[in-house]
């Protein structure tokens, strides 16, 4: 039971194929300086999920359809009544001991606040990606300087970042991920979070690593392609996205995908990325484009 007047923080984990990278979330969410209220893990089956053991906190398993939306969403239609704040993490996010601490005291802090994100020491997402125990040992050496978080906060922004975003609860209220945005979800962390009416910062208070793993993720590049440019589309048209900032993200990956089509990175698949580019421009200017054309990809 949480102490009056405390701040309760549950933690959702939505994931697919990364049994060994949820482990080792949990296996940090056990060393937390303040352990979470309960953690859900969302799968889309058992083989998702890490060998079971006991965790110093309860640990809630849910199964169902793959996508990130859904599987967010499922989780959040069975947190625990008693949980004031939601953290969402990426499965290959590794946290500091101090997370969940630092999440609470930035909420308790801060009550005008309705949604934040951490501080990411090192992110692999555009990289090969980061190795967990590299992640760790990042982690524990910011842990080991044993300064207090800066309770900083930034201007307000439109979205947070998905791999560690919190919200206060009452803030969600009925709102969920938009399953329109099949499978990765591609900016369905902004869409979220432009729907809800409250201010969303970033912050210091809280900090870990994003691995950025490529197991798992989206390697058909077509869709993820199609997806950089319909989804932003769709988001802007629904009112989620401003303006400014769609058009600076489908004509930012139209150039990088351009750019780097023919001399591409080993673990992106430029080529299929371009292409979907240009199926979804296409389908802009005939009147038909749709997030959830990927799945005829």
């Amino acid at each position: 039971m949480k102490a009056s007047g405390e701040l309760s923080v549950g933690i959702v984990v939505a994931s697919l194929g990364r049994a060994r990278n949820v482990e080792t979330l949990l296996d940090r969410l056990a060393l937390q300086s303040r352990l979470p209220a309960c953690v859900l893990l969302s799968l889309e089956t058992p083989t998702d999920a890490p060998p079971e053991r006991p965790y110093p906190f309860p640990l809630i398993a849910l199964f169902g359809p793959r996508g990130s939306c859904q599987q967010r969403n499922r989780a959040l239609d069975h947190l625990p009544a008693d949980i004031d704040i939601v953290l969402f993490l990426d499965d290959d996010y590794v946290p500091s001991r101090r997370l969940v601490a630092g999440v609470a005291r930035f909420f308790a802090t801060h009550g005008d606040i309705d949604g934040a994100s951490g501080r990411l020491l090192a992110d692999g997402i555009n990289g090969p990606g980061i190795a967990p125990r590299t992640a760790v040992q990042l982690v524990e050496a910011e842990d080991a300087r044993g300064e207090e978080p800066q309770l900083s906060v930034s201007a307000p922004h439109p979205g947070l970042y998905g791999c560690n975003m919190a919200y206060r609860r009452a803030s969600i209220g009925a709102t969920r991920f938009d399953e329109n945005l099949p499978l990765y979800g591609w900016q369905e962390d902004i869409d979220f979070g432009g729907r809800l009416a409250g201010r969303l910062v970033y912050t210091d208070a809280f900090y870990g690593v994003h691995c950025g793993e490529k197991a798992g993720r989206e390697r058909n590049g077509r869709r993820l392609g199609y997806s950089q440019i319909a989804n932003p589309w769709y988001l802007w048209r629904k009112g989620s996205m401003p303006t400014r900032f769609a058009y600076r993200l489908m004509l930012r990956s139209l150039a990088a995908n351009t750019a780097r089509v023919l001399r591409p990175e080993p673990w992106i698949d430029r080529k299929g990325r371009l292409t979907g580019n240009w199926l979804a421009v296409r389908d802009i200017l005939v009147g038909r484009a749709d997030p959830r054309r990927i799945l005829e990809l």
